[in-house]
């Protein structure tokens, strides 16, 4: 592969919208051991709550997602891969970037809910000024 293909190919792992309308990766091989990364991400999606003992499972898998990632990007970065294979590694940098999101959005409370915490937070916060007037 040339500089200017290799460029092309790191460009587009940078590229915000690059992981629009894509895939998550079904499995990932890492180090050896396959991990079901789909099926993973379903199951934590399915929960009403992330419980303790699952946010620890939650971080490990991206650290490792983050991991691969990262070597598959250094293959690319390095240069010494015929095109083709720089293209699958792209794709399959995607899919893992779409279970990133996924992982990364568990956490985060919907919007609904934000909004009537807020509300609620402001109305103790008018309630308890008002009780301090004499």
């Amino acid at each position: 592969m040339n500089e200017r293909q290799r460029q092309r190919l790191l460009d587009r792992i940078q590229r915000p919208s690059a992981t629009v309308g894509k895939q998550m990766v079904d499995e990932l091989t890492i180090q050896g051991t396959t991990i079901d990364v789909q099926e993973f991400v379903f199951e934590c999606k399915r929960l009403e709550a992330i419980p303790e003992s699952e946010r620890d499972a939650i971080e490990e898998m991206k650290t490792k997602l983050k991991r691969e990632r990262l070597a598959r990007k250094q293959r690319i970065d390095r240069g010494e891969i015929a095109v083709e294979e720089g293209e699958r590694l792209v794709r399959s940098i995607h899919g893992i970037d779409r279970a990133l999101t996924a992982l990364e959005g568990l956490d985060s409370p919907n919007i609904e809910e934000e909004v009537r915490l807020k509300k609620l937070k402001d109305a103790r916060e008018l309630i308890s000024l008002i009780r301090q007037r004499p």
